[in-house]
């Protein structure tokens, strides 16, 4: 079991990146494996911020194309969401005694980090180093 990260599904969308055909090659096993495999919501509506924006990618898309992309990979069987549970509140009070100095930008990762917790996930195929922090994932970059 795994979970994806937005940068992930960034560089599998973008064709013009050195890591597209890594990271698609990720997705791609992922979504034709027999095991279960994680997106959350905020790493989605992340992934459509990022690649709708005008000045970010090089070739920006439609929110349309963006969610058809998102539905793609939705709709693969093995695709499942990680979501608060009634333990969110206690995971996040352990994370937060756990790994110092969580602060800004790395929070959206600690909502990563503390979801996966909660479902028993230790595995994320992400390039982003932050997810290093967390000693109790395993980060797997797609690329290496």
């Amino acid at each position: 079991m795994v979970a994806i990260d937005t940068n992930v599904l960034l560089y599998a969308a973008d064709r013009d990146s050195e890591f597209y055909q890594a990271c698609k090659e990720r997705i791609d096993e992922c979504r034709q494996g027999s095991s279960p495999w994680f997106l959350s919501w905020p790493i989605c509506y992340e992934f459509m911020r990022v690649i709708t924006h005008p000045t970010i990618p090089r070739k920006p898309w439609t929110l349309t194309s963006a969610w058809r992309f998102l539905e793609h990979l939705i709709d693969c069987p093995g695709a499942n969401f990680l979501s608060a549970t009634p333990r969110h509140e206690a995971v996040l009070a352990e994370v937060i005694n756990e790994v110092p100095n969580l602060r800004g930008n790395i929070l959206h990762d600690a909502h990563t980090a503390v979801l996966m917790r909660e479902h028993g996930i230790k595995q994320i195929y992400t390039r982003d180093s932050d997810f290093h922090r967390f000693p109790f994932l395993t980060v797997l970059d797609p690329v290496t």
